[in-house]
C-alpha cells in the first residue's frame, strides 16, 4: 500500500465520522425541542455532538427548547458557540442590549458557573467590564477611610473594593423581575470572581471603573462584526451589497474554487436548518439534490447559510426563530434559482459555449452563490429601474394621474416594482397579494405587464386627449378612458370624457355582441373598429398597435364579455358599469 492510499484511507475514515455526525445533527434538528434535547443527552458523546453543531443551528435549537430549559445544552457548548450566542443575542443593531446580556449571562452562570467566570475574564473581558460599568458603583477604600463613611448598600469581599447596585443604573421603566434577576446575577458573579481569582477580580473592577462607554461599545461592535463576518453577517453598509446586481456575462468571469478533500483542520460544520428549510422544487434545490459528494455539499450548505445571513443583515431583520429564518431562506433560494435560470438560458444561447449544456449542479459548484443571488436579483432591479425611469417621463404622470389609473390588473404589478425592495404581485394569493419573486416565470409575467403599461402610455401620449377631461370626480382608468372615448366616437358624440347617457349607450352595447354565441363574445368587427379608431387617433400603424397591445385588448374584451355578457340591455345600470363612463341622463 502506498502512502497516498494510506492517507486516503485515513481521510475516508475521517469523512465517515463527519458524515455520521452530520446525519445525527440533521435527525436531531428535525425533532421537537424537548425530544431533541433528550436525544443529545442520550448520545454516547454528547459534548462532541454539541460542539459539532453549527453555531446558527445551536441557537435555533436553544430557542426551540427554551433558554431556561437548555442549561445542559448551554453547558456543553464550546467557547466559540458561546461567543456566537452573545454576538447574536445581545445586540440591537449597533447597540449593546444590557437586558439581553443579563439574561444570557445569567443562563451561562447557571449552566456552568466556574467556566463562565473563566470565559468572561479571559475570553470576553471587554464585555464583562462594560457590563459592570453600567451595573455597579465602585468605591476603593483608602487606608485611612472608615467603611462607615460609605453610604448604605455597599458590599466588599476584601475590605478594599466596595461595590453596590444603585437604582439609577436601571431604566425608569425597568421591570421588578429584571431588577431582581440582575441583582442576583451580579451578586453571584462578583462572589465567584473574588473567590476563584482575587487578583483578576480586583483588576477587572479597576478596568470596569475606567471604561469609556462609547469607545468600549464601538470596539466591541468592531470585534463582533469581525467574528460574524465569517458567517455572512456583515455590517449593514456592506451587507446591502447582496442587492448589487451582476449581469450574466460578468458572472461568468467570477468563479470559485471548491475542495473535494479539504484539510481536516479547516473543516467547519455546515448549518443544517438553512438548506432543510428550502420548500418546493426550485432550480437551486434540484441542483443541490444532484450532489452526493459530502465535502462539496457541506461547503455549499455553508455558503448558502452565508448568503442567508448576509441577506438578513441587509434587511436588518432579527432572525431569532426558525420562522424568521424561513422567509430569509425562501428569498435566498428564489433569487439563486432565478440567477441559475438566467445562466442556463445564457449558456444555451451563447455562440461560444459548447453544444452540450453543463449539468445544473456544475453551475453551483463553479459560481459563488452570492453572485448567483445578485444575478437573479439583478433582473428584478433592472425592471424596477426601467419602471422608475418610465414613470418619471410618462404621459400619465405628466397629466397628474395616480398609479391607480392603470386599473386593478396592471397597478398591482407596477406598484410592486416601484417600492424599494420590489415584490411580485400575485392576484391568486389570499390576503397579502405581494410576495417575493420566486421564479423566472414571475419576472417574465411582470415584464409583460410593464411592457403593456408602457405601450398603453405611449398610445395615450400620441392621442389628442385634453387634460381638462381629467377634472372629474369619476374614477378614471386607462381602460374606461379608451372605451368611453371609443364608444362616444361610435355614437357620433362630441369628443371628450363626458359620461354617455344610458339611453344612447344601450344600442351601442346591444351591437357589441356576436349573435348566438355562448358564452357571449364581442364581435370581431367591433375589435377591428377599435383598432382602426386607435390608429386614426394616435397616427400610429394598426400593425404596430396590434403588436404592442393586441393581447391586452383581447384581455379587455374578454373581461367585458365576462362581466357584462349575460346582462340584458334594458337591465344596464350606470352605477354598476365601470368599463364605460355612463350617466342616467
Amino acid at each position: 500500500m502506498t502512502d497516498n492510499s494510506k492517507d486516503m484511507t485515513e481521510w475516508d475514515r475521517h469523512v465517515k465520522r463527519l458524515e455520521k455526525l452530520a446525519d445525527e445533527r440533521k435527525q436531531i434538528l428535525a425533532l421537537e425541542g424537548k425530544q431533541a434535547l433528550d436525544a443529545i443527552l442520550d448520545h454516547p458523546q454528547p459534548n462532541a455532538l454539541v460542539h459539532s453543531f453549527a453555531e446558527e443551528d445551536l441557537v435555533f435549537l436553544i430557542h426551540d427548547i427554551g433558554p431556561e430549559d437548555s442549561l445542559d445544552l448551554i453547558a456543553m457548548a464550546s467557547n466559540r458557540q458561546w461567543d456566537y450566542i452573545f454576538d447574536i443575542e445581545s445586540w440591537e443593531k449597533d447597540r449593546i442590549n444590557l437586558s439581553a446580556v443579563t439574561q444570557w449571562m445569567d443562563l451561562m452562570l447557571k449552566a456552568d458557573p466556574q467556566r463562565f467566570i473563566h470565559w468572561a475574564i479571559e475570553e470576553r473581558p471587554n464585555l464583562i467590564e462594560y457590563f459592570l460599568f453600567h451595573s455597579i458603583e465602585l468605591v476603593i477604600r483608602e487606608h485611612d477611610q472608615d467603611p462607615s463613611d460609605f453610604e448604605d448598600g455597599f458590599i466588599t469581599y476584601d475590605d478594599i473594593y466596595y461595590f453596590r447596585i444603585p437604582e439609577n443604573k436601571y431604566a425608569t421603566d425597568a421591570e421588578t423581575d429584571f431588577k431582581l434577576q440582575h441583582q442576583e446575577l451580579l451578586n453571584k458573579m462578583m462572589h465567584l470572581m473574588a473567590s476563584m481569582d482575587h487578583v483578576s477580580y480586583q483588576q477587572t473592577l479597576l478596568r470596569a471603573a475606567g471604561v469609556i462607554s462609547a469607545e468600549s461599545e464601538e470596539e466591541a461592535f468592531r470585534l463582533r462584526n469581525f467574528r460574524l463576518a465569517e458567517k455572512g453577517f456583515l455590517p449593514f453598509h456592506e451587507a446591502v451589497g447582496v442587492f448589487q446586481p451582476i449581469r450574466v456575462d460578468h458572472l461568468k468571469n467570477r468563479k470559485k474554487v471548491m475542495q473535494e478533500y479539504p484539510e481536516p483542520e479547516t473543516y467547519v460544520p455546515a448549518p443544517v436548518n438553512h438548506a432543510s428549510m428550502m420548500e418546493g422544487d426550485s432550480v437551486f434545490s434540484q441542483a443541490l439534490g444532484k450532489i452526493s459528494h459530502f465535502n462539496i455539499l457541506q461547503q455549499l450548505h455553508t455558503e448558502f447559510a452565508g448568503v442567508c445571513n448576509q441577506l438578513a443583515a441587509a434587511e436588518q431583520k432579527p432572525v431569532r426563530s426558525r420562522e424568521d429564518l424561513k422567509s430569509i431562506v425562501k428569498k435566498a433560494n428564489a433569487y439563486i434559482s432565478i440567477g441559475l435560470e438566467s445562466l442556463i438560458i445564457s449558456s444555451k444561447t451563447d455562440p461560444n459555449a459548447s453544444a452540450a449544456a453543463a449539468p445544473i449542479d456544475d453551475y453551483i459548484k463553479t459560481y459563488p452563490l452570492i453572485d448567483l443571488f445578485r444575478t437573479g436579483y439583478g433582473r428584478v432591479a433592472d425592471m424596477r429601474q426601467q419602471a422608475k425611469a418610465w414613470q418619471q417621463s410618462s404621459w400619465f404622470a405628466a397629466n397628474g394621474l395616480s398609479l391607480s389609473f392603470w386599473g386593478e390588473r396592471l397597478v398591482g404589478a407596477i406598484g410592486g416594482l416601484l417600492i424599494n425592495r420590489p415584490m411580485f404581485y400575485d392576484s391568486h394569493r389570499r390576503g397579502d397579494f405581494y410576495r417575493e419573486f420566486e421564479t423566472a416565470a414571475d419576472i417574465e409575467q411582470t415584464e409583460a405587464v410593464l411592457a403593456e403599461t408602457m405601450a398603453y402610455d405611449r398610445l395615450l401620449a400620441a392621442m389628442d386627449i385634453s387634460d381638462e377631461d381629467f377634472e372629474t370626480e369619476r374614477f378614471i382608468t386607462c381602460e374606461n378612458l379608451l372605451m368611453t372615448l371609443w364608444a362616444r366616437h361610435c355614437l357620433d358624440l362630441s369628443p371628450g370624457l363626458e359620461p354617455i347617457p344610458i339611453d344612447l349607450f344601450r344600442p351601442f352595447f346591444k351591437d357589441l355582441w356576436e349573435p348566438g354565441k355562448t358564452p357571449p363574445e364581442i364581435r370581431e368587427s367591433k375589435k377591428t373598429d377599435l383598432l382602426q379608431w386607435l390608429a386614426a387617433e394616435s397616427g400610429r400603424p394598426e400593425e404596430e398597435i396590434s403588436k404592442d397591445l393586441g393581447n391586452a385588448l383581447e384581455i379587455l374584451f374578454d373581461e367585458i364579455a365576462k362581466d357584462y355578457g349575460t346582462i340584458r340591455t334594458d337591465d344596464l345600470d350606470p352605477r354598476f358599469v365601470t368599463t364605460f363612463m355612463l350617466s342616467d341622463d
